[in-house]
């Protein structure tokens, strides 16, 4: 099997972490854009939501994870047998996660489900692949918001598609990989087309925000509500 190496060095994130919700058990966040979930292996790549929480909450430990470019809703244990009781309702599918995105070009239908298996493939890392045979299954709903044009400072018309996505799974990279599939990548998504079509090249976020989790608190079985308003 290929090695995998990660030369990705992340550039600094001045922006601070907001919290929605706290308590001994857990904590809710809003991460900025181009903030790590995870401190990588690079010393260079330290700063990250855990290396900063940890700080604040010793002995915290990330439920789920949000990718570098992605803003939004993230719910953080407190300790490991409230981090069991959260990943446990993540991979019984019982937590609604609704994400927003602007996407590159106008989207013919209104709705739909995106229905792709996704693969990993040591040799394209980090790239994920949509794989019918090697793939585990992925399943993503959309529902068109707006179709507008944005106005680029050269004067560019760029044609956007403003959508709310329901990931029914969990895969790496799942939404920025169907939205591709879908032929209408995320704008300024690096590695899945996003920043390609014309007047998006100097886009300076990936516009992926993940804007509502809905779960059972640990505990209580209180119903938790939490929400952040798309900056984009």
């Amino acid at each position: 099997m290929s090695k995998i190496i990660d030369t990705f060095i992340a550039p600094p994130c001045y922006d601070e972490i907001e919290y929605l919700y706290q308590d001994e058990h857990l904590v809710v966040i809003n991460k900025p854009s181009g903030l790590l979930s995870l401190s990588g292996k690079n010393p260079q790549n330290l700063d990250s939501v855990h290396y900063r929480l940890v700080q604040v909450f010793p002995g915290c430990t990330l439920v789920h994870r949000l990718d570098f470019g992605t803003s939004g809703v993230m719910v953080v244990a407190r300790n490991k047998a409230i981090n069991a009781i959260l990943c446990r309702q993540f991979s019984q599918r019982t937590v609604t996660k609704v994400y927003h995105a602007l996407l590159c070009g106008h989207l013919s239908d209104d709705c739909g489900v995106i229905d792709a298996p996704i693969a990993k493939d040591p040799a394209l890392f980090p790239l994920m692949s949509i794989s019918a045979t090697q793939g585990k299954p992925a399943r993503s709903r959309y529902r068109v918001i707006e179709r507008f044009y944005q106005t680029r400072e050269d004067g560019a018309s760029v044609p956007l598609t403003r959508i709310q996505l329901t990931p029914e799974t969990g895969r790496t990279h799942q939404l920025r990989i169907h939205c591709q599939y879908l032929g209408h990548p995320i704008l300024g998504c690096d590695l899945y087309g996003g920043l390609l079509p014309t007047g998006t090249e100097k886009t300076p976020r990936l516009m992926l925000h993940a804007s509502e989790l809905h779960f059972l608190h640990p505990l209580s079985k209180a119903p938790i509500n939490a929400h952040s308003a798309s900056p984009f």
